[in-house]
């Protein structure tokens, strides 16, 4: 398809949804707003247009510094960072989905134009500042030939992988800048398909469980549910021994996770289902409950019932758990990170979510990093932006957040795949 009949399908897009309208309701915290679903020929779909960052840089809070770490990666998604203050950065580009529908013909090669071209790199690349002055002066690959890794953790002296089609682990001792040997599989993880191919990864605070987050295979089970066997959960993994089982259920597609320091609580980001109108429905942060189900396919934001689900399940509907915070939909959020008090008083307690951008409303939403503030360990106000300037006003779009993580002595770690990017934020002293 060439870029000109692209453009025309973009343009017939709008027109043929524009009566579902933009006109953003209030969609942020615990009680969204949601509007009556609105079904068109097509979603719209605005490329991302993207740009070189040149002498520009994303734009952070009066009293924040941000630079950029390392560049030139190959599609960096979530970061790790060690306890010698290392950082892992995980590389790669999975799925092997066939297109579904006419949409996906469409919708595919327009997606596409929004990321980077670069090859995905199958690896692991450690960044070493030796001195402490912020630069990283080492940027060396630690591990490769993976496959389309993305979610990283470390236990004691076990650093494990979740690639799209199975959990690896390596041996690590502080210091190393390589590995000492392939990785050795613990668990295979659902991979056929693989329309949502992204494995989110965290450990239990005692070390003894992995979660991974596993995605659907399809928007709304067009490809029938056989199709969504041991998807859209997040499974609990014996660290140990690889033994697993579901632990929340219902989760479209959850693509970062994170241990809240003190509780020993999982929480998740999910991206959520979409072609049901470009405010619907509201990607969320939520607090993970054992045995939980949230909902998808047959409902959403708790009991919405979603008639595309078919066949319907009342009682399923009925359990649906409604989620604790609401991030705006098709944000695309895929990191997320509990913030520390070296991160400055403003943005003390609460987390960072990494919002990857839409692809699918006339007027785009995310392109940034938000920060959910929380009070007595729950979300609380609406949500800070704290790093933009992804996409500027001139309809560019330079960078797209993915993973985020928080330095302990006092920085946020962004992973920026369109750009090839780490960006390192801190407080000024």
């Amino acid at each position: 398809m060439s870029r000109s009949t692209l453009f025309a399908v973009v343009t017939v897009s709008a027109l043929l949804t524009a009566c579902g309208g933009d006109t953003e309701p209030l969609q942020y915290g615990s009680s969204p707003e949601l509007p009556q679903p609105y079904r068109g020929v097509l979603p719209d779909m605005v490329i991302a247009k993207p740009a070189e960052w040149g002498d520009q840089r994303p734009t952070v809070p009066q009293g924040y510094t941000i630079s950029a770490i390392a560049t030139n990666l190959q599609i960096p998604r979530q970061t790790l960072i060690l306890p010698n203050g290392d950082i892992l950065v995980a590389e790669g580009r999975g799925g092997n989905a066939p297109n579904l529908k006419p949409k996906d013909i469409i919708a595919g090669p327009i997606k596409a134009m929004g990321t980077s071209p670069v090859e995905g790199g199958n690896r692991l690349t450690l960044l070493r500042d030796a001195d402490g002055d912020g630069v990283y002066e080492m940027q060396k690959v630690f591990a490769d030939k993976l496959n389309a890794p993305y979610g990283l953790a470390l236990v004691g002296n076990s650093l494990y992988v979740a690639n799209q089609d199975a959990i690896v682990r390596f041996n690590y001792h502080e210091g190393q800048t390589e590995a000492s040997g392939p990785p050795v599989k613990l668990t295979d993880l659902p991979s056929a398909i693989n329309h949502h191919w992204t494995k989110a990864l965290a450990a239990s605070a005692d070390g003894q469980f992995l979660y991974v987050a596993i995605g659907s295979n399809s928007n709304i089970t067009e490809r029938g549910m056989t199709a969504e066997v041991d998807r859209a959960m997040v499974w609990q993994v014996d660290a140990r021994s690889g033994a697993h089982k579901p632990y929340a259920t219902g989760l479209r597609n959850p693509t970062a996770l994170a241990i809240q320091p003190g509780t020993g609580q999982l929480w998740v980001v999910v991206n959520e289902r979409d072609e049901i109108g470009p405010n619907l429905v509201p990607d969320y942060l939520t607090a993970v409950r054992e045995g939980g189900f949230y909902g998808w396919p047959y409902s959403y934001w708790g009991q919405n019932v979603d008639t595309r689900a078919q066949p319907q399940d009342p009682d399923k509907v009925a359990s649906a758990i409604t989620p604790d915070y609401s991030l705006g939909a098709h944000v695309a959020a895929l990191g997320v990170a509990f913030s520390t008090p070296t991160m400055g008083k403003d943005f003390a307690d609460g987390v960072f979510v990494g919002e990857h951008g839409s692809w699918n409303r006339s007027d785009p939403v995310g392109y940034k990093v938000s920060f959910a503030p929380f009070r007595d360990g729950r979300p609380a106000g609406p949500p800070m932006e704290f790093v933009s300037g992804f996409r500027g006003s001139d309809g560019k779009t330079r960078g797209r957040p993915v993973g985020v993580t928080v330095d302990p002595r006092g920085a946020l770690i962004v992973a920026d795949d369109l750009s090839n990017t780490v960006w390192r934020v801190t407080p000024n002293k």
